[in-house]
């Protein structure tokens, strides 16, 4: 058969069906609502997005037109319609292929790296080369079901796409901005402004943030998933300011040490958090835990926002370094085209450089680092576009 050239609604409809029939058998096939709950899930989806039933129904329709998926009614309590996909059968996918295909129409374009990782709770790949064999298999088919695209600019591996459907494109990259101006008078000078500010503002910084991880359920969510792939590995929260990511982690089970260059924030982090640990140390210059080989995860949340691109890919490859074994590095910075520097923060009179950062220059600085990116959104704002990068190490 041709393959059908599915919308991005119907590739996201037949991609749920495809993975929760495998993750979840005992509610499949899936209602209307599971359906729509499974394509607006925040993780493992790119892009996020808010789909309604209608919308939903519309893909479900579709995709029977195309003969890739059907519905029936359930067979106890009250009638309801159920989804379900027979994609599997006419497309003749052996469990392999199905995993593979599953999650490059959840997620777009993919490296193999990426792919393995992300594709544990669909089947077993031994290693990349596996992942490798099996995109080669389907890109070898009378029909051709993937595609390698060209290797882009800092990507060390090729990614690979799915050929059911036009891909949505990703943005382009954000307009050229001289960011590395803020070192116009030396890095050493910008780090003792820093460290002026961070004195002067502690108090008040804690008054303004010490709760707003409470309003930002994206951000709780990642702060969690990052301590649950830590497993009972040493975390470190680089940035640390006055303990809020700190204490989430901690909250979320982590085993987890907070770390600034400030001793005035970490005053207030210690009097906030007392349970807690904090020591004072540079992000730049951190240490392997003492009694592990390197840390389970460690995260750096809006701690680069005051530095220029190739200080972040820097850090970005340090840290890196510093990970044990399938460790985790998450970060959060500004997303966005312009470096600002403010003379008056949280009534104080301050210098402070602001730097918003390209996504796709920044997620090229984790595949440099030969970080393999589990998830990666960017959060469009009213005022403010943040860029959220959570990477492993393999």
């Amino acid at each position: 058969m041709s393959l059908p050239n599915l919308t991005p609604v119907e590739q996201r409809v037949l991609g749920c069906l495809l993975e929760k029939e495998v993750t979840v058998p005992a509610s499949y096939p899936l209602t209307l609502n599971a359906l729509r709950t499974a394509c607006n899930q925040t993780s493992s989806r790119e892009p996020v997005v808010e789909y309604d039933d209608r919308t939903v129904q519309d893909g479900m329709r579709a995709l029977k037109d195309h003969g890739l998926a059907g519905s029936t009614w359930a067979d106890h309590g009250r009638r309801t319609i159920k989804y379900a996909q027979v994609a599997v059968e006419v497309l003749a996918l052996a469990p392999d292929e199905r995993a593979l295909l599953t999650v490059l129409l959840l997620r777009g374009p993919q490296a193999p790296g990426e792919l393995k990782t992300r594709t544990d709770r669909l089947h077993g790949f031994a290693d990349r080369a596996d992942v490798e064999a099996t995109l080669k298999r389907m890109a070898a088919r009378e029909e051709p079901l993937v595609v390698e695209l060209p290797r882009r600019p800092g990507q060390q591996d090729a990614r690979w796409v799915h050929l059911l459907g036009e891909v949505p494109a990703a943005p382009g990259p954000v307009a050229d901005v001289d960011r590395e101006q803020i070192l116009a008078e030396g890095a050493g000078e910008r780090d003792d402004q820093l460290r002026a500010t961070y004195a002067a503002v502690a108090e008040e910084y804690q008054e303004q943030f010490g709760t707003w991880l409470d309003e930002r359920p994206i951000e709780r969510w990642l702060i969690e998933r990052v301590a649950e792939l830590a497993w009972d590995r040493p975390v470190a929260d680089v940035g640390a300011g006055t303990g809020a990511i700190t204490a989430a982690l901690a909250r979320a089970g982590a085993q987890v040490t907070g770390y600034d260059f400030s001793p005035e924030m970490l005053d207030v982090a210690r009097r906030s958090h007392p349970d807690l640990a904090f020591e004072l140390a540079d992000q730049r210059t951190l240490l392997r835990p003492p009694a592990a080989a390197g840390w389970g995860a460690i995260t750096a949340w809006y701690s680069l926002i005051h530095y220029t691109p190739n200080e972040v890919a820097q850090q970005v490859a340090y840290l890196a370094n510093l990970l044990d074994e399938e460790g985790i590095l998450a970060v959060a910075l500004h997303a966005g085209a312009a470096v600002e520097t403010t003379d008056e923060w949280l009534g104080h009179e301050v210098s402070t450089p602001w730097v918003r950062h390209d996504p796709a220059q920044v997620r090229a600085a984790f595949a440099a680092a030969g970080l393999v990116e589990i998830e990666a959104y960017v959060e469009v704002g009213e005022d403010t576009d943040r860029l959220f990068v959570l990477a492993q190490r393999p």
